[in-house]
């Protein structure tokens, strides 16, 4: 029973955005995700998804790729990227799900889940050049940062409980944007975060990519394209 990683999914069985207009690494990529995917996990296992899931505007929009991942194998955690424009609210979300019969969906949203020898905490942060003035996204970064704290509290309770049974379990954090700006990672600091996710660097982003430890956090870049498509085991 393992935690696997794997972000920007970037899905549109349901519109057309084929992903091959950035570049022939992106030829039959589902495909591919799907065949490491069989490959890799089991239904005991759990894949966390930190966003970018769907290029659909509409949840309707979205079903297609949803049953795509759907059909495979292992629990699944979601967040919302910044191209999840379908994506509003976590009890919207598991009303979509149940209404289509997807099970094995979790979504994490100001709160968190308790993973095998993991707490499981998150949210998708954000970016400093994502809109025309600074102004706005300095308000979206407060926000996610407070996502991210309330995610984290959460985690915290279910470690400190654990912690009064004997129980030692460390938190993971999945971001959809690198935490490397504002105040993301003296956040996961705080709680004592001992690994953190993220996506969301494509192409020449990739230079910007940093992984490895750095004051105690293990930090892990698992865009797909980065991996080769490949799913990350991350616990």
């Amino acid at each position: 029973m393992s935690i696997y990683a794997i972000s920007d999914l970037h899905l549109s069985f349901g519109v057309n955005k084929p992903m091959n207009i950035f570049g022939k690494i992106w030829d039959n990529y589902e495909e591919t995700i799907k065949e490491n995917w069989l490959k890799t996990v089991t239904d005991d296992d759990t894949v966390i998804i930190p966003g970018d899931i769907s290029w659909a505007m509409t949840l309707n929009e979205s079903v297609k790729d949803f049953e795509y991942i759907d059909k495979l194998p292992g629990k699944k955690i979601i967040l919302r990227g910044n191209h999840d424009y379908y994506f509003s609210t976590k009890t919207k979300m598991n009303n979509f799900f149940n209404n289509h019969g997807f099970k094995n969906f979790y979504v994490l949203h100001n709160n968190a889940y308790e993973v095998e020898n993991y707490i499981i905490c998150g949210t998708r942060g954000w970016g400093k050049t994502e809109n025309n003035t600074l102004d706005q996204d300095n308000k979206i970064i407060a926000r996610e940062e407070n996502r991210l704290t309330n995610s984290l509290k959460e985690g915290k309770k279910i470690q400190d409980e654990l912690m009064q049974k004997g129980i030692k379990k460390d938190i993971i954090v999945a971001l959809h944007f690198p935490p490397f700006i504002s105040n993301f990672i003296n956040i996961m600091e705080e709680y004592n975060v001992k690994k953190c996710i993220y996506g969301h660097l494509h192409g020449y982003g990739h230079s910007l990519v940093k992984e490895g430890t750095i004051n105690n956090i293990e930090y892990i870049m698992v865009g797909c394209d980065y991996t080769g498509f490949k799913l990350i085991k991350i616990g």
